[in-house]
Order: structure tokens, then C-alpha cells, then sequence
């Protein structure tokens, strides 16, 4: 799949599944705020036909940057990590994934990160929606605090409400966001019709698949 396809693909997918825009009645968010957007982006991640351009599109953006792994804060990273890292692995370049959770398990070795990084793992760190960037940063600091050395952020879709600078003020790396709210909404505005097969794609990643087996 094309670079451009896999990332035009996913655009119509996230703005069918994934946004809603009502300026009349509005959204009431996690923060208490009221916003005429609303963006559910593990409806995308989670979604069959989405799982195949999501990975190529985070595959291009870490492909030259020999990570030992991909992940961030559970639950709106995983389902990012595991199709990035699966495209990795398929295009020949090994990728382990691994999980950052919210509190630390309360048995056995009671992990807070899981996955089999070591101290001294170069990562990539990423996340669905940013808004105030509050859960990225937490998944850095616990990333930074493992050990791992962050090569880079990578984030679905950015809301462009000063997450994405709050981010960059925590590493030393570069933050990208795939897309943008303004990208989606003016989609919305302009009510353009969305396409949104990926039978070729999943025609492809079965050829693929197959020369595994």
C-alpha cells in the first residue's frame, strides 16, 4: 500500500467511525467542557479495515529510527502499537510492543509497564487523541523512568488545544501528529463523500501474510 493511500484510507475511516461534529447541541467531554467535536478514535483503531493503513502510517513516520519497541499509556495506544508493530515486523524490521498501565498490577511482580523491553530500549512513544497531552506525558515520564530512551512521539490525531507544545516541553525527541481536528472538520464543512473500502489492502496483507505461513 502506498504511503499516501494508507494515509488517505485512514482519514476516511477516522471521519466515518471515529468524528462527530455538531455545532447546535455540542459534546460534553471527560474535562467537564463542552465542544462541537467529538472524537472516539479506538472506533478506528479497534476497526477491522483500519488496522492495515494505521500501520503503515506510523510505520512510515519510525521505519529509520531502529526502535527496540512501540507502545504508551493502555488503552489508547495498544491497539496503535500492535498494528505498527506488526507491519514492522512483516516489512522485516523487528518491533516488540509494549504496554504502559495506568496503576501497577496487584500480584505477581506487580509490573507497571508490560512487555520485554529492558532498561536502555529505544521507543516509540504513542497515543490516540491528544487534547491536553496529559495522558502522552504520562506515558513518558514512565517510559523515561523505565529506563527506555524515547526516540520519538507519534500521535493519531492532534485536537490542537496545546497538547501537542505540552508534549514537546517533555522530551528531547520529535512529537508529530498524524492528522488534526482542523483536518477532520473540514471534511465535515465541506460534507465531501467518503469511501472508505480497504478490500485491496486486505487483499495485500493477505499475500503478505501467506509468505509467513
Amino acid at each position: 500500500m502506498k504511503k499516501q493511500d494508507a494515509r488517505q484510507s485512514l482519514l476516511n475511516i477516522l471521519h466515518k467511525e471515529s468524528f462527530r461534529y455538531d455545532p447546535a447541541h455540542g459534546f460534553k467531554l471527560s474535562s467537564g467542557k463542552t465542544s462541537d467535536v467529538y472524537i472516539d478514535a479506538k472506533t478506528t483503531s479497534l476497526y477491522s479495515e483500519a488496522m492495515i493503513p494505521l500501520g503503515e502510517v506510523i510505520f512510515e513516520k519510525i521505519k529509520d529510527l531502529n526502535a527496540d519497541g512501540i507502545g504508551g499509556l493502555t488503552h489508547g495506544a495498544d491497539p496503535i502499537a500492535y498494528a505498527a508493530a506488526l507491519t514492522s515486523n512483516l516489512k522485516g524490521k523487528l518491533l516488540n510492543v509494549f504496554v504502559i498501565r495506568k496503576e501497577p498490577k496487584k500480584h505477581g511482580l506487580m509490573k507497571l509497564i508490560e512487555g520485554p523491553l529492558e532498561k536502555g530500549a529505544k521507543v516509540v512513544i504513542v497515543d490516540d487523541v491528544v487534547t491536553t497531552g496529559g495522558s502522552t506525558i504520562t506515558a513518558i515520564k514512565r517510559a523515561k523512568e523505565a529506563g527506555f530512551e524515547i526516540k520519538k512521539v507519534v500521535v493519531l490525531i492532534d485536537r490542537q488545544e496545546g497538547g501537542l507544545d505540552a508534549i514537546k516541553r517533555e522530551v528531547n525527541c520529535e512529537v508529530e501528529a498524524i492528522f488534526t481536528k482542523a483536518e477532520l472538520l473540514k471534511i465535515s464543512k465541506k460534507k465531501i463523500p467518503i469511501n472508505v473500502s480497504a478490500k485491496s489492502s486486505l487483499n495485500k496483507f493477505k499475500n503478505i501474510s501467506s509468505q509467513y505461513q
